[in-house]
């Protein structure tokens, strides 16, 4: 690690983003971790865990198109202000329902479903904002790196507090705490000094808009390609999240707090990983540390998919959790650096389908099938799909090492 690695800590906007993201980050983790464990206690169906994956993403794939739209045409603060207050009203009805002991897992659903509406149109802005919370333009990799510590501590950090609660204290705590948590971020919004907004004259009505930006990533091959590869590997590998709560209360006999620390321990790999990224000297070939990142995913799922040892189980989950965290990282900062600044928001909104609407699928098609043929030999399959990528990008790669390849400084966000 070296004294870059914390460039854009010198931004006085991002420092007051990154610290009050990082302390909602950690509730959002918790209610994550609350919502799954809750379904599967309720309903003992691995295909529940799929459908309430499919139920919090879907939406956002639906409308994240309108999303990017919404993020380029008016005030990206403004539209994060409000998606953040409106996230913040969606964990207090969660606190509610389940404080009131009264609930059906259809209505966790729904509000699950409600949130993911919400994730629609907050991230498209809240990843464009970055780029106009730093005061230098040349950090915005760093910023985007420090952005992938800060989502991959919160999950180190989240999950575990999650278990511990769920034990102590029950299930309403978790998500009281979230909701609690966003007074933070809300408060650093509010007390950034942004530039002012200058409002651009539109010519195009949405689907216009729409169309344009899909038109773009047409034109553009190496984000095309990016985009490709990060929906199939939501569709068929990530979604392997879901079953971990099988793993800690059948497989290893554990508790709640066994479920938080598999997470947890997924989260120290995806950290160790982000700050590994953010550490890497300017002009690092990334296309070529993805695909080896890819390779050690899936190596890391194909050992911990038969694992009966607990210790060593986690040892692996750590290792699954390095490779996993490159998908999303290397993909955002290939994309964030080379995209249009007046088509930024739309293409995030295509990278934030790519992620949010293939993995929901895959967890109806992941949680089915384990349903059929076992959780274990469910995630081997993942595991070697995830190698069989890998060594597919190594041989693109191998293939056209004569032309040109993007080189930037690491980066990555919550998705």
């Amino acid at each position: 690690m070296n004294i870059t690695t914390f460039n854009a800590f010198k931004s006085r906007n991002y420092r007051l983003y990154f610290s009050g993201q990082s302390i909602s980050l950690i509730g959002t983790w918790m209610q994550k971790t609350a919502v799954s464990w809750v379904i599967y206690s309720e309903t003992h169906s691995k295909f529940m865990l799929g459908l309430t994956l499919f139920a919090s993403l879907f939406p956002s794939f639906i409308f994240s198109f309108l999303g990017g739209v919404v993020s380029d045409r008016y005030n990206r603060y403004k539209v994060l202000l409000v998606t953040q207050i409106a996230a913040m009203i969606q964990a207090v009805l969660m606190t509610l329902l389940i404080f009131f002991r009264h609930y059906s897992v259809w209505e966790i659903i729904a509000l699950s479903a409600l949130l993911g509406l919400i994730n629609a149109f907050d991230v498209p802005a809240r990843q464009s904002l970055v780029y106009e919370m730093v005061d230098d333009k040349a950090v915005l990799p760093n910023a985007l790196a420090l952005n992938s510590s800060m989502v991959n501590l919160s999950r180190l950090i989240g999950p575990g507090l999650a278990g511990l609660a769920l034990e102590r204290f029950g299930e309403d705590i978790c998500f009281g705490l979230n909701a609690i948590s966003f007074i933070a971020v809300i408060g650093s919004l509010l007390l950034m000094r942004l530039p002012a907004f200058v409002e651009k004259k539109h010519t195009k009505n949405v689907m216009g808009e729409l169309k344009e930006g899909f038109q773009y990533i047409k034109r553009t091959p190496s984000i095309l390609f990016i985009l490709i590869m990060l929906a199939l590997i939501s569709l068929l590998v990530l979604p392997y999240s879901t079953l971990i709560p099988v793993y800690a209360k059948d497989i290893f006999k554990g508790t709640a707090s066994t479920f938080g620390v598999i997470d947890s321990v997924i989260g120290l790999g995806a950290f160790c990983g982000a700050i590994f990224l953010a550490s890497l000297k300017p002009g690092r070939n990334l296309r070529k540390i993805l695909a080896i990142n890819t390779i050690i995913f899936g190596i890391g799922l194909v050992l911990f998919s038969h694992s009966t040892y607990y210790p060593l189980a986690l040892i692996f989950a750590t290792l699954t959790g390095f490779g996993m965290m490159s998908q999303i990282t290397i993909s955002n900062t290939l994309i964030q650096t080379t995209v249009d600044p007046n088509m930024r928001g739309r293409v995030i909104s295509f990278y934030a389908m790519a992620f949010f609407g293939m993995q929901p699928l895959g967890g109806l098609l992941i949680g089915s099938v384990s349903q059929w043929i076992g959780t274990p030999d469910t995630v081997l399959i993942q595991g070697f799909i995830t190698l069989i990528i890998g060594i597919l990008l190594l041989s693109f790669l191998y293939k056209n090492k004569t032309e040109p390849v993007t080189q930037v400084n690491p980066a990555s966000s919550e998705i």
